[in-house]
């Protein structure tokens, strides 16, 4: 791992995280989020490549500590997190990157996968400092009328054999995206499964993987400026 684990206020307390920094600085920055395992080392990996691509990347540790191996446990940390918890400390994650030195604003994107694909959208339509949102197979707000409330273009990434987000809940996402207005990117990769971009699980689809990444890392550039 190229980065290092610090801690930034953050509702009422300290916040963990992973910082991973690129070669050149300043630059923009970006809020990785987790999937429901927790800070396991596939997600500081992701914060590491966004580092090497010219970001200035974090992922909060939202479990503080706690790491899932199982999905039964994975499950019951995840329906253990409050949801405007974990919005206040990512909102307090940019707030944090934004105050380094290093960091490039005025305002930073967000990028989630799975649960943290969620979160990273719920964020996008609560937080004024978020500049541009991306969405690995993550869930529609519930109501679905919150991203009304949304205040950066949107890039959202899906599988279309994904049995927890199937396209029907995608397609339900750009209607009410579209008739809110907003500034958004939907895709679905054929045949691909729920978490196809972890690397470490057998859903890993190199083929949607790598486009996936492409676009995130285009969509920013554009959105935040180029890296």
């Amino acid at each position: 791992m190229a980065g290092t684990m610090v801690e930034f206020p953050g509702n009422g307390g300290q916040v963990p995280g992973y910082l991973s920094l690129p070669g050149t600085v300043p630059a923009p920055g970006i809020v990785v989020i987790q999937e429901w395992w927790g800070l396991e080392p596939h997600i500081k990996d992701v914060v590491d490549r966004f580092a090497a691509e010219g970001f200035v990347a974090i992922a909060p540790d939202l479990y503080h500590g706690k790491i899932a191996s199982e999905p039964d446990e994975a499950r019951k940390l995840a329906m253990e997190l409050e949801h405007d918890r974990a919005v206040a400390e990512i909102d307090a994650a940019a707030r944090y990157l934004l105050s380094r030195p290093e960091v490039r604003g005025p305002k930073v994107g967000v990028v989630g996968f799975c649960m943290g694909g969620g979160l990273s959208l719920l964020t996008a339509c609560r937080s004024s400092q978020v500049g541009a949102a991306v969405v690995f197979y993550g869930r529609n707000p519930n109501p679905i009328e919150q991203v009304r409330n949304l205040s950066c273009p949107l890039l959202g990434l899906y599988g279309e054999a994904d049995q927890g987000i199937p396209p029907s809940e995608v397609e339900r996402l750009r209607q009410a995206l579209s008739e809110a207005g907003k500034q958004f990117e939907l895709h679905i990769y054929p045949n691909a499964p729920h978490a196809f971009f972890n690397d470490t699980r057998a859903s890993y689809r190199p083929e949607a993987a790598i486009d996936a990444w492409r676009r995130t890392l285009a969509f920013f550039r554009q959105h935040l400026g180029a890296a």
